[in-house]
């Protein structure tokens, strides 16, 4: 049996890749977090996590393991936030934001079932736009957003990881990778990368629009997006290549346009973010619908 320091140790960390980050999330020492993780993985009897100097990953069977722990995980601590939210009784106004239109449905189900439970309650759920990024959020327009990660920075709080979607990049159909099954993330050498910009910062574009490759390469920026509509013109119109999540083909299909998967890159990761400050009954009542819908939504596949 599992304790549950060692759960959260272990999900946190599939989830930031990151020793030192996972630690300030859990408020606990590096330390703490690299003895717990040693624990474990010699209680399964494997190594989880690839660890170099510069990177941490998931192994085959560490990534198994994130699988099938994650979905019981949020259901416990949707159960609890239901049952606490029931005890406190919830109330007053919630404005959630989203980039994603699958992530908008998803989000609007989690808003209507709260409703159901708490019908004093007001939620509006709004699209934020791609070059946004958490400015609603910063600047107090919105109470609680759905993104992709990182998130890092200070006065914020990440839920839990909602849902993961294969990476893809986005190409002109007549363009030479289009022709390809999968494409590795050295193959966008010297291909011009359309971006966004706005409301993000640097170490999150840096880690959705990298500038090199792997290998060192550069990658030169072109066009710069402001929503996802501009993106799929610049795409279509051959200006450059984007990256994306694979359900993207689904909402939003060009004929133009190619989806190919990146085969090298790590899942994108969706989260709810809310301020520190503004954390209440609402906001995680709100968070465990959400995870309910979510993890519903993965059942049907």
């Amino acid at each position: 049996m599992l304790e549950r320091y060692e759960l959260e140790a272990f999900l946190t960390l599939a989830e930031e890749l990151h020793f030192g980050r996972t630690a300030e999330r859990l408020g606990v020492s590096t330390g703490r977090i690299s003895q717990t993780v040693k624990k474990l993985e010699r209680r399964v009897g494997t190594p989880l996590f690839e660890r170099t100097s510069r990177s941490v990953r998931l192994t085959p069977v560490g990534r198994r393991l994130h699988d099938d722990l994650r979905p019981a995980h949020q259901q416990i601590l949707a159960a609890l936030e239901r049952a606490t939210a029931a005890g406190r009784g919830v109330r007053g106004t919630l404005r959630v934001g989203f980039g994603a239109p699958w992530g908008g449905e998803l989000l609007t189900a989690a808003a209507d079932a709260l409703l159901v439970r708490h019908p004093g309650c007001e939620i509006t759920v709004r699209e934020v736009p791609l070059d946004g990024g958490l400015r609603p959020l910063l600047d107090g327009a919105l109470d609680v957003q759905l993104t992709v990660h990182p998130v890092r920075e200070p006065g914020l709080m990440t839920g839990p990881v909602l849902a993961e979607e294969p990476r893809v990049l986005l190409v002109p159909a007549g363009h030479p990778l289009a022709r390809r099954d999968s494409v590795a993330l050295d193959d966008l050498a010297g291909v011009p990368m359309v971006a966004t910009a706005g409301g993000h910062p640097g170490h999150w574009l840096d880690t959705h629009y990298p500038r090199r490759t792997p290998s060192g390469a550069a990658i030169p920026r072109g066009p710069v997006a402001s929503s996802w509509q501009e993106v799929l013109s610049h795409v279509s119109a051959g200006r450059g290549v984007s990256p994306g999540a694979a359900r993207g083909g689904v909402y939003h299909p060009r004929p133009g346009i190619v989806y190919v998967p990146l085969r090298d890159a790590p899942p994108l990761a969706y989260g709810l973010v809310w301020p520190t400050a503004a954390e209440n009954a609402l906001v995680r009542a709100f968070t465990a619908e959400a995870a309910t819908a979510f993890a519903a939504q993965r059942r049907k596949g």
